[in-house]
């Protein structure tokens, strides 16, 4: 089956984690704003609708104007079908009133035999619509069943899929690409049933085009249809009790698929490169084969004939047994039956493609079954019919599959009899190029820099057997939007997670504390999938997630969920933010000025005697420590500034350039003039009169704190090579007193790394005045102290247009 990811798994060593060799992966770019949250994972949550027009409206306004819905945001056209390349055929676009006479939205209700593949590559998507249909709760949450073709048909439909910790109502139009009057996409068993079909037009939807649903993994839209977490299976590494954790799993209403690898190491998983072209000839020739052969079929007397399945084979491989390697199944059943005296334990599955089957032991008509009398055939819905579905032995089904994925609808359904409430919390964020995006514990140079999440398990478990005092929880690691972006060329990143004990503090832990301390717990594997997901038990404390990509530099937004049995809290860890003291000599406007002069005077008393205390002290010591360099300062500073004293952001520019000239240990093309305007303007304490120029003791404190900030970018430029990497810069701003939070780490990298993620003097030191200046502002407009200023019009133009 063509598929787009491949779940090549990082092997570990000693060192880390060290990815195998992937296949047709590509890096892409993502992003998006973080937002932090915690909430409980619901199937019950209230919808979040994805326009600003309901389904309810837009199928009323329809009905009052008497006209068929037409979806603007999805058109029947190429854009909707394929991003890659254009369809070298022409196709239709019909509603089903003009495929086929009495249209159906649901027949006899949705079953697992309702889902007959196409000529799409997702298997993937089927296979989970089949598990669906066993769940009738789960299926109409998906699939509202007050939809129809005879009653109130507007020609709109509507599905709810959950999207990152929110459900979501996708509404579209009914109209489905047909070729030869024949649906192209997924199809229904019966001719006139059409909910299968109009419920993948959605999914595509929600992913920007139809070829977006070409592979991917089966716990991606189980995920989708359930707000679940996943667990995978390697089958050759499955525990001891799979069996009974199958058994559980069906037994819950969880969601469960299997599939087998292929020689080549393609699974349904997988991406190789295929040709849209290839795909669609192939597709035409069998449709013609298949009207050749449904025109020597006598039909009469039947009101519906069977849709014509097509049957993918171009990277699926069907063995001699009947079972298809790099293909998804369903997994519908795990039973025990008595056979000759014996107890054994069978697998019900089903192909997605609707035919096809297992043809040994246990199959549809296999002489096993003479053995099994008519009640228990009942019981077990043992049927002699080509609708591929079967069962296999459990013995059988764990030699030939490789692979078994189980979406929980909670966190506890495999792991014990009685059903328990979990704790979830849902954090979301992203790891940003430059600041944020830090890799693997292989890159310990900016591994530290990922996002940090806290997570503080408070209650041990409740099981009186265990006499160890220990916390279980669930760790799932999700990435956004990646699949909507392939267009764009993104693809799944490699992905894990590791978990560190922690003690005290609420910042951001730095470089060294991952140096000396090894990780508590860990994701067994780095894997390019969605997500990935993990149980761990580990003793009540506080932990620190950190979720990454293995290489650095990729740039996506992801979710974190935490499931816990006890209490237990996660959240992200993010600094205060703050400065050192910041002196208050910047005056923004007037009233920031009757703002700084009244801060002084309530602040009169023990701690402002402190305050002046320290200010004249530190007066004094500057007056005395008056260098030769500062008197060289003065008399050049007079010779360019003349009688007012005064300097423009030209003159600015050639005193700092000149200093700068003779320090030879700092490789540095000096600044550029729009620096110095900066520099003029967040430095300029009349700047309400709009003089852009800096006075001797402005420019004197300027200096001063250049100086400063130039030892700490001598520090991180170990190379010396002019600039210091956007990594280091957390700790550049750090070692000058500013304690910032991740959003602002973004920001900075952003506006003022290059494109190499490197950052020059000129502009470190641009930031390091904004900051300052910035830092100083607030606080002489923050009269009450609290944290909170309010600025009208004119002042905060003044304050942002200006600087």
């Amino acid at each position: 089956m063509p598929s787009a990811v491949n779940a090549a798994v990082a092997q570990q060593t000693a060192a880390g984690s060290v990815p195998s060799a992937t296949v047709g992966t590509t890096e892409g770019a993502g992003g998006g704003t973080g937002g932090i949250y915690s909430a409980i994972i619901s199937r019950n949550q209230p919808i979040i609708r994805v326009k600003e027009k309901t389904y309810e409206e837009l199928h009323k306004k329809c009905l009052d104007k008497n006209i068929l819905y037409e979806d603007p945001d999805f058109p029947p056209n190429e854009s909707s079908l394929f991003y890659s390349q254009k369809s070298p055929v022409k196709f239709e676009w019909k509603r089903p009133r003009e495929i086929c006479e009495n249209p159906r939205f649901i027949i006899g209700g949705a079953n697992r035999t309702d889902i007959c593949q196409g000529e799409l590559g997702n298997c993937w998507f089927l296979a989970a619509i089949a598990c669906l249909t066993l769940n009738k709760k789960l299926l109409c949450r998906v699939i509202p069943h007050d939809q129809s073709f005879i009653q109130n048909y507007a020609g709109i439909f509507h599905f709810q899929f959950w999207r990152y910790g929110d459900w979501v109502d996708v509404v579209i139009d009914d109209c489905l690409p047909t070729y030869n009057n024949q649906l192209v996409f997924t199809k229904s068993s019966q001719r006139n049933e059409f909910w299968s079909a109009l419920l993948e037009k959605a999914y595509a939807k929600l992913h920007g085009s139809y070829e977006a649903l070409k592979g991917g993994n089966t716990t991606e839209a189980m995920e989708d249809f359930t707000g679940g977490v996943t667990e995978f299976y390697e089958i050759k590494d499955a525990p001891k009790d799979i069996y009974k954790i199958m058994k559980h799993a069906i037994d819950r209403g969880s969601l469960m698929a299997s599939s087998i690898d292929d020689d080549l190491g393609f699974s349904y998983g997988s991406a190789p490169r295929s040709d849209i072209g290839e795909l669609i000839a192939r597709m035409v020739k069998n449709q013609e084969n298949a009207q050749m052969t449904q025109s020597t079929v006598d039909y009469q007397g039947t009101e519906e004939r069977p849709a014509w399945t097509i049957v993918p084979m171009q990277y699926e491989t069907r063995m001699s047994c009947g079972l298809v390697k790099g293909h998804a199944y369903s997994v519908t059943a795990v039973e025990e039956t008595i056979f000759k005296g014996e107890k054994i334990r069978l697998v019900r599955l089903r192909n997605p493609w609707g035919q096809v089957e297992w043809n040994g032991p246990w199959s549809d008509k296999s002489e096993e079954w003479n053995s099994v009398n008519e009640a228990e055939k009942i019981r077990l819905q043992h049927k002699v019919v080509e609708d591929g579905e079967f069962w296999i032995s459990f013995k059988d089904f764990m030699r030939h599959f490789t692979k078994l994925e189980i979406c929980n609808l909670t966190p506890d359904t495999l792991e014990v009899d009685k059903f328990q409430t979990w704790t979830v919390s849902v954090n979301e964020g992203r790891w940003v190029r430059g600041c944020s995006a830090g890799g693997c514990r292989n890159y310990p140079d900016t591994f530290w820099t990922n996002p940090q999440y806290r997570l503080k398990l408070l209650e041990e478990d409740d099981d009186p057997e265990d006499e160890e005092v220990i916390c279980s929880f669930l760790v799932a690691l999700m990435q956004k939007n990646r699949r909507k972006e392939r267009k764009l060329g993104a693809n799944l990143y490699t992905i894990g997670f590791a978990i560190y004990e922690m003690h005290g503090t609420k910042h951001h832990l730095q470089k060294d504390f991952f140096l000396y301390n090894a990780s508590k717990a860990r994701s067994k594997t780095y894997i390019n999938m969605r997500e990935i997901s993990e149980r761990f038990r580990l003793p009540p404390s506080e932990y620190v997630i950190i979720p990454s990509t293995y290489d650095p530099h990729q740039e996506g937004e992801f979710i974190l969920r935490v499931f816990s049995e006890k209490r237990s809290l996660s959240e992200e860890v993010e600094n205060m933010i703050e400065a050192e003291r910041p002196l208050p000599i910047i005056f923004v406007s007037d009233r920031a000025n009757s703002n700084k002069e009244l801060t002084a005077d309530e602040n009169a008393g023990k701690d402002g005697e402190k305050t002046q205390a320290d200010d004249k002290k530190h007066l004094s010591t500057k007056a005395h420590e008056e260098s030769e360099e500062q008197k060289q300062f003065r008399n050049i500073f007079r010779q360019i500034a003349g009688d007012d004293m005064e300097i423009n952001a030209e003159e600015l520019r050639n005193v700092l350039n000149n200093v700068v000239k003779k320090h030879k240990d700092l490789r540095s093309e000096g600044f550029e003039l729009e620096s110095c305007r900066s520099m003029i303007a967040l430095m300029d304490v009349s700047f309400s009169d709009g003089s852009g120029k800096i006075n001797f003791d402005e420019f004197r404190h300027l200096w001063d704190k250049i100086k400063s900030w130039q030892k700490i970018f001598k520090r991180y430029d170990a190379d010396h090579s002019g600039t210091i990497n956007s990594y280091e810069m957390r700790n550049a701003v750090n070692d000058a007193g500013f304690r910032l939070n991740n959003q602002l780490y973004d920001i900075i990298t952003m506006r003022y790394a290059d494109k190499n993620m490197n950052i020059d003097f000129d502009s470190f030191i641009c930031c390091f005045v904004r900051l300052d200046a910035m830092f100083r502002a607030f606080h002489a407009f923050d009269k009450d102290g609290d944290g909170i200023i309010k600025l009208n019009v004119l002042e905060w133009l003044q304050l942002t247009l200006y600087a």
